[in-house]
This record gives C-alpha cells, structure tokens and sequence, in this order.
C-alpha cells in the first residue's frame, strides 16, 4: 500500500466517523436496554446496562435453578441461562426489543457475549451443534424471524460451533404457554417437534437454545425428540430465567 493511498483511507475513516457524529445528532442510536444515546464506542446497549445486567452464573454450577427443572424429566448434559428475567427490568427490556421489535442484534450481542462464558467451561466446550428452538412456519411468517435463531448466531460467533436451524422442526403451532400450569406447557408441545436429517445429528454433543426459560416444557419436549438420535447429547442455554 502507497502513502497516498493510505492518507485517503484514513481520511475516509475520519470523514465516515464524522458523518455518523453528526447524523446521531438528529438520529441518535440508543441503548436497547435504557433508552439512552449510544456512545461510538458502545453496540446495542450502553456500558453501563451491560455491566449492571443480572447474571446468573449458572453455567459455573452444575446445580444450578434451570438444572433443576429437567431433573427427572429429560437426560441432559448441563443447562444455563445468561440473565435474571424479573418483570418489568432490563432483561425483559431486551427480550421484549428482540422478540417484538425486530433488534434481532440484540440477540447476537447477548450470544456472543455468553458464549465467552459458555466456551470456558468443561461442558459447553465440547459442543459440537448449536440448535434453535424452533418457531412454527405460522408464527416465523407473522414475526419473520426466529429470535432463539440470533442468539444462536452469536453464540455461535463466540464458541467456534456451528449452528443448524433445520434439523429441529416445530411441526405444528401450539396455544400460548402465558398462562398455562407446568403440566399443561408440557402437553402442549409434548408431540410437535420433530427431526429432520438425523443422520447429520448423530453422536453430537447438541446445545439446544431459546431466549426465556420459565417451566422449561418446549425445551423439555425439543431435548426429548434430540435424544431419540443414536448418540446425541444434549445440553441447554437461554438468554434469561424467569422464575415462577
């Protein structure tokens, strides 16, 4: 590369620089998560949001609250969430901006933040997939994207594993699970997933992963269609728990 050359792509640089200084000023880009103006720096939430988000630390202890909830239930290698979903916080801020609103980098962030954690562990290090919960075809053309599918992405970008969003399929569309018991989730999802080349998913080490955990039914029903391949494990990861 010449001088001449070099000088122009700094200056480039500067005037591009300079150009989003002044198109924030009347279009500023906010935190996600607070509301308020990004600095250049700073991508999808503010520093300070990102410091103060509840974490778990679940991924440290194989005990762990969303651990429990498959216990008895489905055989699991380990499960972990990121956050502390609490009605009314930052996390579900950032829930509501990705599934709803369509700040699909928000899931990505969170993923690729997580998976540094994840990549560190003596379990979720030997994943060798990553697999979205899956929307029904119904839902993923009325919201047109899969939010578990960023997360995913951004997990992926951070842990070196690659994703699939084809092999699980959500074959039909299941009643909200709002206001439903623990028992009633389950029957509603119990028989709808269901794999597709199976042969790609043999003897993997699977991490299975939506945005919210709460009585942990679709995961249940998704982890126990995974499981019927020859050789697959299974371990889960979401964005946040919500505790009942």
């Amino acid at each position: 590369m010449n001088e001449i050359t070099k000088y122009r792509k700094i200056a480039l640089k500067k005037t591009f620089l300079l150009w989003n200084d002044f198109i924030s000023l009347f279009f500023p880009v906010v935190c996600l998560s607070c509301g308020k103006s990004l600095f250049r720096n700073e991508d999808n939430i503010c520093t300070h949001c990102l410091y103060h988000l509840p974490r778990t630390g679940f991924h440290l202890n194989n005990e762990n609250a969303v651990a429990k909830i498959f216990w008895g239930r489905v055989n699991i290698e380990a499960a972990a969430a990121f956050l502390a979903f609490s009605k009314g916080g930052k996390v579900q801020q950032l829930i509501h901006q990705l599934k709803y609103k369509g700040q699909k980098e928000v899931g990505v962030s969170l993923g690729n933040w997580y998976g540094h954690d994840l990549h560190k562990t003596h379990v979720f290090s030997t994943v060798d997939l990553i697999v979205p919960v899956p929307l029904h075809e119904k839902k993923l053309r009325k919201r047109g994207y899969n939010q578990s599918a960023y997360f995913a992405e951004g997990l992926s970008a951070s842990m070196h594993v690659p994703t699939d969003g084809h092999c699980l399929l959500r074959s039909s569309s299941s009643e909200t699970q709002t206001k439903k018991s623990r028992f009633l989730r389950w029957k509603n999802v119990e028989h709808v997933f269901h794999i597709k080349n199976e042969q790609l998913l043999r003897h993997k080490h699977i991490l299975l992963v939506d945005d919210v955990v709460t009585t942990g039914a679709t995961l249940e029903a998704c982890a126990q269609a995974l499981l019927k391949v020859e050789g697959v494990k299974v371990s889960i990861a979401t964005i946040a728990f919500a505790s009942n």
